[in-house]
């Protein structure tokens, strides 16, 4: 019976997070896709600076975490090794 009262309740949410989601305003971002697209290690180096950019991103409209003009996998991947997503760099300390 709880069991059923969590997805309940977590298809509730995931629901109005997508009436959310649904209701976002769309950004051209045109002008961000010239020059060289970031890859890998930029992917990487942002992935480290997010939680910084984050902060940022609540006093500034200009401040972005991920970048637009990216290629694709290989950035997502570093940026998310970068942000620790994985845990890879937390680790686990036995005591």
């Amino acid at each position: 019976m709880h069991m059923n009262r969590m997805i309940i309740n977590f298809s509730v949410i995931l629901f109005i997070a997508f009436l959310f989601v649904g209701c976002a305003q769309r950004v051209s971002v045109d002008a961000c896709l010239d020059g060289t697209p970031y890859g890998f290690f930029w992917g990487l180096i942002h992935g480290i600076i997010a939680p910084f950019g984050l902060i940022g991103m609540l006093f500034k409209d200009n401040v972005t975490v991920f970048a637009t003009n990216n290629n694709g996998f290989w950035y997502a991947f570093g940026f998310l090794l970068g942000s620790g997503g994985w845990g890879i760099l937390a680790g686990k300390s036995k005591q």
